[in-house]
């Protein structure tokens, strides 16, 4: 049955109709390729479930996936018992266990989380406290001459020492879940944009539109509706468009869908250097939207610094199906990352800051406001049988997206 949808799906992409809209009736549908949506489709086709993943992009991994620090996080900046931190706890168990099993590319590097000023020293143990609150193993505080002696280019008060944080290679990542996802059923289709829904018979009806009829839309006209899938069970997973989308199912209640707003953030990478300055992460004290322009290591030794955060406005809903965001890298944006880097590294060079990569942020409170958990919305919350929003699934998403697939499997399968 899945396969004969997949077949007439991407024939019916192929050209505008607009009349008689044809109807599939398919088991699971993850909407979005990235890190959690590939990582919910593995979880549901391990489970016996047929399951179909649609997105916009010409393959996965395109969007926030591929436009992060590929940290793996401990879990020390949450709120106790909430999603981020049981999340990210047990995501990151699993998560080096899958990549130990698998062979994905990764590495426990350790976190330095730095005080710079005695100011920032309280913030630090509040810090600590929780993340032992958390249960994140190992945590210890060292004087600032133990932390540069680990680091001799640092600079700092007090550091908090986090043994269990790492990075990983990404894209190896998607790469392996999305084959094991294959290897038990699971479909991919791409270039395919749910744009909207209906409910219909107490059940949510998905209409798409292939992503290269949505070029010259204007964003409000109707679109022809090319397909309508009717799953029995649906992942909101769209990362950036996910808020949007939903807002686009008639017949789901608008008042508990929350307000989308969108961080950029900027990555820079160091040039002129044999030697790379650190061995572990650096991070400062987290700021408003972040974690604060940090050190990130990649798997060959490549020192990057950031992201920051700039504040993104007007988001037309075209925009966020399709990715156009604006992901260039000024160089004169270089000037603000100096100065933050300089508190803990004074040894950075002028001219040393080359343009890396931007990404967006899909977060749900805006500038100066309280951090908020991730979202995840079942029947219980807007009584629409099926439907499962994951809203708000930014950092700790990566670490956290095998932890999210357990858990949507273990609620929401019936």
């Amino acid at each position: 049955m899945l396969k004969h949808t997949i077949r007439s799906l991407k024939k019916r992409l192929s050209s505008i109709s607009t009349t008689n809209t044809p109807r599939e009736e398919v088991d699971c549908v993850v909407i979005g390729a990235g890190v959690v949506g590939i990582a919910v489709a593995r979880e549901l086709a391990l489970k016996g479930r047929e399951v179909l993943v649609v997105d916009s992009a010409s393959t996965f991994g395109t969007g926030t996936s591929s436009r992060n620090s590929q940290v793996i996080h401990a879990g020390i900046y949450y709120l106790p018992n909430s999603l981020k931190a049981l999340f990210c706890v047990r995501g990151r168990k699993l998560l080096y266990s899958y990549c130990s099993e698998h062979g994905i590319p990764h590495k426990q590097t350790g976190k330095l989380i730095v005080a710079t000023s005695s100011s920032e020293i309280p913030n630090l143990y509040q810090l600590m406290n929780r993340g032992a609150q958390n249960g994140v193993d190992g945590l210890r505080m060292l004087e600032g001459f133990e932390a540069m002696k680990m680091e001799p280019q640092l600079q700092c008060l007090k550091a908090l020492l986090s043994p269990f944080s790492g990075i990983v290679d990404v894209h190896s990542l998607m790469l392996s879940l999305m084959g094991e996802a294959e290897s038990h059923g699971a479909t991919f289709s791409y270039n395919s944009t749910v744009i909207s829904g209906h409910l219909e018979d107490n059940r949510l009806h998905l209409h798409i539109v292939g992503s290269n009829h949505l070029d010259s839309w204007d964003g409000k006209s109707p679109l022809p509706l090319e397909l309508i899938l009717i799953p029995k069970l649906v992942v909101n997973s769209a990362g950036l468009s996910a808020l949007p989308l939903a807002r686009r199912f008639n017949g789901l209640n608008s008042g508990i869908i929350p307000p989308v707003h969108y961080a950029r953030g900027c990555y820079f990478t160091l040039s002129n250097t044999r030697v790379p300055p650190f061995q572990h992460l650096i991070y400062p004290i987290p700021e408003d939207g972040g974690l604060g322009v940090h050190v990130t290591l990649d798997l060959d030794g490549q020192i990057k610094f950031g992201p920051d955060v700039e504040w993104v406005h007007g988001v037309d809903d075209k925009s966020s199906f399709l990715d156009k965001y604006d992901y260039s890298v000024s160089a004169s944006r270089a000037e603000r990352f100096y100065p933050e880097i300089r508190k803990y590294y004074p040894n950075l060079r002028d001219g040393s800051l080359v343009p890396g990569y931007a990404g967006i942020r899909p977060k749900i409170t805006g500038p100066g406001q309280s951090h908020i958990d991730f979202v995840i919305q079942g029947e219980d919350s807007h009584q629409l049988p099926g439907l499962v929003n994951l809203f708000g699934i930014e950092s700790p998403g990566l670490t956290s997206s095998l932890a999210i697939a357990e858990y949507i499997a273990a609620r929401f399968l019936k």
